[in-house]
């Protein structure tokens, strides 16, 4: 069993196919025998992932902060582990997982996605992380990773850290074979010469 934390909205999002995509995440974890790491709430694409591993039988843990608690209203029927703040959600959100996949969010699932891509930039781990709509939502997120690449802000080795997947069996399959062959690190090194 591995231990797949999903960055999502705590909102719906105006097009129904975000929480349709959602659902079929969780059920996909939950049919895979996957345990489902997330952020806690019981609302937009967080709780519809949730619910959905939950009534399919899958292992589900929340992770909230205590000031969000009554804000995204946590699910009473999944584990939660109960935090302090943001960072510390962050962290254990990080410890608990083994992969990443990234439904579609707001300000908050894109700068926990950025961290994680920043830690896999600096060397500091191999947890692959997906890009996962059937709407193009992050294609202009992926356009701008690819542009820090095409600028020199970023090694070309960092292409292939990016990966994306329109359905739930696509992105799983992607971590499964990012986890049994992780990418080759090249030694850390910053150049202040293109």
């Amino acid at each position: 069993m591995k231990s797949i934390c999903v960055f999502c909205g705590a909102s719906p999002g105006r097009d129904p196919k975000h929480i349709a995509l959602a659902i079929a995440v969780g059920e996909a974890l939950a049919d895979k025998g996957h345990r489902l790491v997330y952020g806690g709430g019981g609302l937009g694409l967080m709780g519809a992932v949730a619910r959905s591993a939950n009534a399919a039988g899958g292992k589900v843990l929340g992770i909230m902060p205590e000031f969000l608690a009554e804000v995204e209203q946590t699910l009473e029927e999944v584990e939660h582990i109960m935090v302090q703040d943001m960072h510390a959600r962050k962290i254990m959100m990080y410890d608990e997982s083994d992969a990443f996949i990234v439904l579609p969010g707001g300000i908050g699932t894109l700068e926990e996605t950025i961290e994680i891509l920043s830690w896999m930039r600096l060397n500091l781990h191999e947890k692959p992380l997906v890009f996962l709509d059937n709407t193009g939502y992050w294609d202009p997120i992926i356009r701008g990773l690819h542009h820090t690449i095409e600028e020199g802000f970023a090694p070309e080795s960092f292409a292939k850290d990016i990966h994306s997947a329109s359905t739930a069996h696509e992105a799983l399959t992607l971590i499964a074979d990012k986890i049994a062959n992780p990418n080759k690190r090249e030694p850390l090194n910053i150049h202040d010469k293109v």
